[in-house]
């Protein structure tokens, strides 16, 4: 007989996997992980990797997984920035305030308006850190009381840092939401259409793919929206408390994502 943890990944045929908290713990790789992806690779079976990280660039979250050990392609990885640049790019509004750190503002090269003193058509919130301060957030208010609309890269309440549970945008795009009327466009998990971006380029879809995840609310709960199992790690920022407490139930728990090889195995 099956146990639940293969059960539940029964007629699935690609994950998406969860970076910050699944795989990695700021610059500690979680136990078993990098085997679990290796394992993956080696034997075809199709991923991709959906973050809600907006403090780096696509290209730099490559070369971190990379400093990791990890062998993950660049084009594998799926971040909130390139859904917000494909939909500024449908509405052919391209000006925007930035509000986030690190080094994402890269990952919106190619919308870089030719008028840098143009009014932004919107106002993009990502995990600013110590960005946030008075001046930032009402540059961003007035920006937004003066017509633009606001992006939320991601709506995530905290995250867990190196140093422990970290504050994220979700409260900034909170702050913004009240202060305004508006209500945010959000471009990451669990926005079903972001995870849609990433099923569509394996050629999947929702119920042919789980989501590995270490949030109940936007890993597996955006997973249950889009159509998808969600199978949540006992690493990162779960807390079982979250867990007792929420609606949303996984398909199945399992202490990290390093049993996703043993399940593969044993259903095949």
């Amino acid at each position: 007989m099956d146990s639940p943890e293969t059960d539940c990944m029964n007629d699935i045929r690609g994950l998406l996997i969860d970076l910050d908290g699944v795989l990695y713990v700021g610059n500690r790789v979680v136990d078993g992980a990098s085997e679990a992806v290796g394992f993956l690779i080696d034997h075809g079976f199709p991923f991709r990797c959906v973050s809600n990280t907006t403090r780096k660039s696509r290209h730099t979250i490559a070369g971190h997984l990379s400093s990791l050990g990890f062998r993950i392609p660049e084009n594998h990885i799926f971040t909130p920035p390139l859904a917000a640049v494909a939909h500024m790019k449908k509405t052919g509004r391209i000006h925007y305030y930035l509000l986030s750190t690190g080094d994402v503002n890269r990952d919106f090269a190619e919308t870089d308006p030719t008028d840098p003193d143009a009014r932004p058509d919107w106002v993009i919130i990502g995990d600013a850190g110590n960005e946030v301060t008075y001046d930032t957030m009402n540059t961003a208010f007035r920006h937004l009381m003066d017509g633009a609309e606001l992006i939320a890269l991601e709506n995530d309440r905290y995250w867990m840092a190196a140093d422990g549970l970290s504050l994220s945008a979700g409260p900034i795009v909170k702050a913004l939401e009240y202060a305004t009327g508006k209500t945010a466009i959000v471009m990451g998990k669990p926005s079903p259409a972001f995870f849609c971006l990433a099923l569509q380029d394996m050629h999947l879809r929702p119920e042919q793919a789980a989501m590995i995840g270490d949030d109940i609310i936007t890993d597996i709960g955006g997973a249950h929206r889009a159509g998808m199992k969600g199978i949540l790690v006992r690493t990162g920022k779960f807390r079982q408390d979250s867990l007792d407490t929420s609606a949303i139930k996984p398909a199945c728990i399992i202490d990290s994502v390093s049993r996703i090889k043993d399940i593969l195995e044993n259903r095949r």
